[in-house]
């Protein structure tokens, strides 16, 4: 099977780029992030044999599923996903529960696509609502995880280590490399997952997230931040970074992750 996760930044802009992208890879399931709809386009992505999954609110978030191999007990949100009571608590009488989580299973694998809280900065809010959110991840998917073969892939907005960032001293300070960040992607890793780290990209590092500012994609000052982890039963036999996606006129800030599995 053929797995693929991919932030978009908006489906709506990415859509000419997509379509030819799933013809030509031919991913069996792809997780998709940041769709930023809330009508997602189904018809195009039916057209080429994909059934979808879609959790959106039409803003800034958003997460999908498409599957050519079957989607089936479909979940919105996790249970116990927290929301987010925003930057002014006095704005929201109770926390918003923000479309950042869908879940399927697609031919036996039960597989999450995750757009997870960036933090924006250790000292606000946001960062808070992140490590909740990862830690009500996390007793959300043991059940899953221990039940059968399993994927929870996305935009995790975490680097896993100081290799998967291009310089970590220009991230003193900063949120996606904190010790309680990464301390979450341990505890997740816990359940009885393995982090599926592509091949060696360019300089040998397999960067998936590139700022579209002063060519950061061309000095190859990216992140490894789309993650994949899958049951440590699943065999894997490729996975890649697919940087010719992040290539051109009107790219996603995103590379796809492209991960090849034997089920068991």
């Amino acid at each position: 099977m053929r797995i693929a996760t991919w932030n978009v930044n908006s489906v709506g802009a990415r859509l000419p780029r997509l379509l030819p992208w799933l013809e030509d890879i031919a991913p069996d399931v792809v997780a998709l992030q940041e769709t930023k709809t809330a009508n997602f386009p189904t018809a195009d992505v039916q057209a080429l044999g994909y059934e979808v999954a879609h959790n959106g609110d039409g803003r800034w978030n958003g997460a999908a599923l498409l599957s050519r191999v079957g989607l089936a007990d479909v979940a919105l949100h996790f249970p116990g996903q927290p929301g987010y009571a925003g930057d002014d608590d006095a704005l929201f009488e109770v926390p918003v529960v923000e479309a950042r989580a869908v879940g399927a299973t697609c031919g036996g694998l039960r597989m999450w696509s995750l757009y997870v809280p960036n933090g924006r900065s250790v000292d606000h809010a946001h960062y808070r609502y992140k490590l909740a959110w990862l830690d009500a991840l996390q007793a959300a998917l043991a059940p899953e995880v221990a039940a059968g073969p399993f994927v929870v892939t996305g935009d995790f907005n975490v680097a896993p280590t100081d290799d998967d960032v291009w310089d970590i001293a220009d991230f003193a300070g900063s949120t996606h490399v904190t010790p309680a960040e990464r301390e979450r992607l341990t505890a997740l890793l816990g359940l009885g997952l393995r982090d599926v780290i592509p091949r060696p990209g360019k300089n040998d590092r397999p960067f998936t997230y590139w700022d579209y500012r002063a060519g950061m994609f061309h000095k190859d000052k990216g992140m490894r931040i789309d993650l994949v982890y899958a049951s440590t039963s699943l065999t894997v036999s490729d996975a890649y970074v697919d940087r010719a996606a992040r290539k051109g006129t009107g790219p996603s800030d995103h590379a796809p992750v492209v991960v090849d599995l034997e089920m068991p």
